[in-house]
């Protein structure tokens, strides 16, 4: 892989996760510690569940494969847990996931990248891997975002003082 490219990936990949852990910042600071675990309803998780889910995600496919780990991730207790964290915790809990993953990502080998594995039992490369935590914390990210709009009825200004309606060059 050329290293230009790579360089490129690495670099479009953090900046994509950044942007998520930016937005669910946003989001937390407009909301109390009482609504992090609640539900909007049976079939839907709340903030707090989504963040843990997110960091087993992300360890599992960002973290433990890339790097030849044991996965040790388990799914279902990602969305059991039901409180025991503040919104503080569980986002610098995602913080160092997300952390320790760009670090994953930017010192992995061209071989790594490229070489097929098999995880959550889908066949990715370690590219597919980078591409699946990227568009998986921005899917979340969106939830979590959806859901503060609906808490608080109001805008969540992500790009305030940008003008999103300029065109392409």
């Amino acid at each position: 892989m050329d290293k230009q490219l790579r360089n490129e990936l690495v670099i479009n990949a953090n900046y994509r996760m950044d942007e998520s852990l930016r937005m669910i910042k946003i989001c937390l600071d407009k909301l109390s510690e009482n609504v992090i675990w609640q539900k909007p309803n049976e079939t839907t998780n709340s903030i707090g569940n989504l963040i843990l889910h997110l960091c087993g995600n992300i360890t599992q496919y960002g973290i433990a494969s890339l790097r030849g780990l044991e996965d040790n991730r388990n799914r279902g207790e990602e969305f059991s847990i039901l409180s025991g964290y503040a919104k503080d915790e569980l986002f610098q809990k995602l913080v160092d996931t997300v952390e320790t993953a760009k670090k994953t990502i930017s010192e992995v080998s061209t071989e790594e990248l490229l070489k097929k594995r098999l995880v959550q039992g889908f066949e990715f490369s370690g590219i597919g891997n980078i591409v699946h935590i990227v568009e998986h914390l921005s899917y979340h990210t969106g939830q979590i975002a959806l859901w503060t709009k609906i808490l608080n009825n109001q805008d969540l200004g992500f790009y305030d003082g940008v003008d999103l309606t300029v065109k392409n060059e």
